[in-house]
């Protein structure tokens, strides 16, 4: 999406209009026109009440869940033991009490839950998809065990904003429950092609962030044309779901041709496709060389991004990878 022409339009636009810079925090000189449109639109992306832009989705991530620390005085958190280095420094920041259960395990993570008072405030932290290996989070039955427990749920859906979902609101939207989670992270700089980060949520939690949290009021806010290119991106990827078919399709035929060469794949069920390696030299050698010779740029992933012994190539097709090229990355032709 960075690339299509509506966005380069309207960013182009923006920028004879208002400029390279947006002059100032939120606060104090630097909102204007196009960040509340942004806003309203992902809002509405999202169905929720409000949402609240960022200089990135880590900041996002980091701001949000420290700021509801200092909020909820005795909030006690429970977060996935894979969630994102974003989300682990903002419960680190918190310095609240902190609950880690295993990787999409509800069983453990009720067993943890149990043991709280229920009237004390609790927020369970997790993600929809998990970059690393492609997994998908049970959604609806962590929303079940939040209403059991009278626990918040905060969700990030960084790698599945604009992918999934019939107007490309994530995975909560295509699994149809949305709705029952309390703040959602995205970011705009992946599938929307631009740069920043954002919450939603209900105008009562977004707007005691904006109030309270550092990460919001303490920076220079997002350039006016960042905020027209993503809004395009955004409102053209509500309407068309032709990208996010092309991504499903070429992720499958990539999975198959690769698992057909022999290649030690990690399961996954999203567009994303992880070639185990084992070894951080090995790995860092073999995407040089596919850059180097083949033209071919693949994502060496090694620790601390991953534990020692699991890194991997990381490949995500996207709807402009054609099956020829597809082909060609395993070595064969169609």
């Amino acid at each position: 999406m960075s690339q299509h022409p509506q966005v380069i339009q309207e960013v182009e636009k923006a920028l004879h209009q208002s400029g390279a810079g947006a002059g100032g925090t939120r606060n104090i000189s630097g909102t204007n026109p196009y960040h509340v449109r942004l806003e309203k639109s992902l809002a509405d992306l999202h169905k929720k009440e409000s949402s609240l832009l960022f200089s990135s989705c880590y900041v996002a991530n980091a701001t949000t869940i420290s700021t509801l620390g200092s909020i909820f005085h005795d909030l006690v958190i429970f977060s996935d033991e894979k969630n994102h280095a974003s989300l682990i420094d903002g419960m680190r920041q918190s310095r609240k009490e902190k609950h880690v259960f295993k990787h999409n395990d509800v069983h453990h993570l009720e067993e943890l839950l149990k043991k709280q008072d229920f009237d004390r405030p609790k927020l369970i932290v997790f993600e929809s998809v998990y970059s690393m290996d492609g997994a998908i989070a049970p959604i609806k039955e962590i929303c079940d065990l939040a209403d059991k427990y009278n626990a918040l749920t905060f969700l990030d859906e960084v790698h599945a904003v604009g992918l999934y979902g019939e107007r490309g609101a994530g995975v909560a939207e295509r699994d149809g429950v949305m709705h029952r989670i309390d703040l959602i992270s995205g970011t705009l700089g992946k599938a929307f092609g631009n740069f920043g980060g954002y919450i939603a949520g209900s105008r009562t939690l977004t707007d005691a962030i904006r109030s309270l949290g550092a990460g919001f009021i303490f920076t220079t806010s997002l350039p006016p044309t960042v905020c027209a290119g993503a809004y395009a991106s955004i409102e053209y990827l509500k309407k068309s779901s032709e990208e996010r078919r092309l991504q499903q399709e070429h992720a499958a035929l990539l999975k198959k041709v690769l698992g057909e060469a022999g290649l030690p794949l990690v399961p996954s069920v999203t567009h994303i496709v992880p070639v185990l390696v084992g070894d951080p030299r090995k790995c860092k050698r073999i995407t040089d060389l596919l850059l180097e010779r083949y033209r071919i740029y693949v994502q060496p992933i090694n620790y601390p991004t991953v534990p020692k012994g699991t890194e991997r190539l990381r490949l995500t097709p996207g709807p402009k990878h054609t099956p020829e090229l597809i082909y060609k990355t395993s070595g064969r032709s169609c």
